[in-house]
């Protein structure tokens, strides 16, 4: 009976039962643990937590140890300076906008054939806009998760009334800067403010930059080349960029300074039949639709081809390991990093769901991300997507990114002319290159 248990026995009892209660801790103190930093909030931010979480409940070897920090230049400044002392984690998120950054200034570590060899991974697994940008001199620095672009955000009602909805649903009469110049006039007035929405005053240099870029590169246009800035006729490519944007906005088709909270409303409320934005805006749209609080019928494409071929600004985030001067991640725990960047990547899927395009292709080719609408409807743009130019000075919350906010912003909403824009912009970017 419990009451007349020896007193030596019940004691053998208790350490057994707490020899149980530590077996847990004991197995995860056994575990490899990756620091991981990262600068993903919002959805995204959301959907990647629950990615850790997963891994870390599947790997029976390794434990991410996660901390998300605060995006743009404070999260760059903050790997850059840690890395230079010899700190920070094992992995971390990285734009690969920003790796030409990252590389000048001994920030990042390479990753060899026998890295990716290791878990599997290779060049054939990557789209090949997305894989080349992630190359700096010939070297990996990072290795991809997504693509991220613009896309044409569309109102398939109104679109339907003015008789530019195909039978399958999408948009139809738009290539063509005519022909999208003249959509945009017949789909604005008549029960619907504008034809076009985009945040033409987004100070962040974001929205506006991702557009002219956009049609800067359906133009054949390079912004830098052989450390120039819009060198030879690239700079008339870039004014007739911006004043293509900057008719939109003259001609009452667009709304003239417009924060990105109320270009996204306007579309969502029904006052514009379409909106340009990033593919991470899809997840909003998608639980408007669930919630029945959008009103309508929606779609999303790649940008219509405006010039002479298709391409589309794009960016990815991708996974890169520091240089840690005198203090190198070590063989052991780059092999667990290895382990989880393939995890990422094979289940980016889950990815997927914040409206990125997975780069790993066997996801992408997937039956479940075929049926993952509208992503695998704008999928396309991964074939011809256009990276942010190969520079220190380039890529998000960069110098060029500051330098729309200051010059091409104010030409597309009329307060200074497209030529006088790009001449100032041209200067200024220069000398920050030298």
């Amino acid at each position: 009976m419990p009451a007349s248990r020896p007193l030596a026995a019940l004691a053998a009892a208790v350490l057994l039962s707490l020899a149980g209660l530590g077996a847990p801790a004991a197995r995860a103190a056994d575990k490899t643990h990756v620091v991981w930093w990262d600068f993903l909030s919002g959805g995204d931010g959301v959907r990647m937590k629950a990615m850790i979480a997963k891994f870390n409940a599947e790997s029976p070897d390794i434990q991410i140890d996660a901390t998300t920090l605060e995006w743009g230049t404070p999260f760059y400044t903050k790997v850059q300076t840690s890395a230079a002392v010899g700190q920070g984690p094992d992995v971390m998120t990285y734009h690969i906008s920003r790796l030409p950054l990252g590389v000048s200034t001994g920030t990042l570590r390479p990753f060899t054939d026998r890295d990716l060899a290791a878990v599997g991974l290779g060049a054939d697994d990557y789209f090949r806009t997305d894989w080349d940008a992630a190359h700096i001199d010939g070297r990996l620095y990072g290795v991809p998760l997504d693509i991220h672009s613009v896309i044409l955000y569309y109102n398939k009602d109104l679109l339907a009334r003015a008789g530019l909805l195909d039978d399958r649903g999408l948009p139809k009469g738009l290539d063509g800067i005519a022909n999208f110049d003249a959509a945009l006039k017949k789909l604005t007035g008549g029960g619907t403010e504008y034809g076009l929405s985009f945040a033409s005053g987004d100070n962040s240099g974001g929205t506006n930059w991702r557009i002219f870029y956009t049609l800067l590169a359906q133009m054949d246009g390079s912004f830098i080349r052989d450390g120039k800035v819009l060198p030879g006729d690239n700079a008339t490519k870039a004014v007739r960029a911006t004043e293509t944007i900057a008719n939109w906005v003259k001609q009452g088709w667009a709304p003239k300074n417009t924060d990105y909270p109320a270009s996204i409303a306007l579309f969502t409320s029904g006052k514009a039949a379409m909106h340009i934005n990033g593919v991470w805006e899809v997840p909003t749209m998608v639980d408007l639709a669930a919630s029945h609080k959008l009103g309508f019928a929606w779609g999303a494409v790649q940008i219509p081809t405006l010039f002479a071929h298709p391409a589309t600004w794009a960016d990815s985030h991708s996974f890169a390991i520091p240089a840690r001067s005198g203090n190198p991640v070590p063989a052991e725990k780059v092999a667990a990093v290895m382990k989880v960047i393939a995890w990422m990547n094979r289940n980016s899927i889950m990815w997927a769901a914040a409206g990125h395009i997975p780069a790993y292709r066997p996801v992408t080719e997937s039956a479940a991300f075929r049926d993952m609408q509208p992503n695998a409807t704008y999928s396309t743009l991964a074939q011809t997507a256009v990276f942010d130019p190969r520079s220190k000075i380039a890529g998000v919350a960069s110098p060029v990114y500051e330098a729309c906010t200051n010059f091409i912003q104010p030409a597309i909403n009329g307060q200074l002319p497209a030529a006088d824009a790009i001449g100032q912009l041209r200067e200024e970017l220069q000398a920050d290159l030298q």
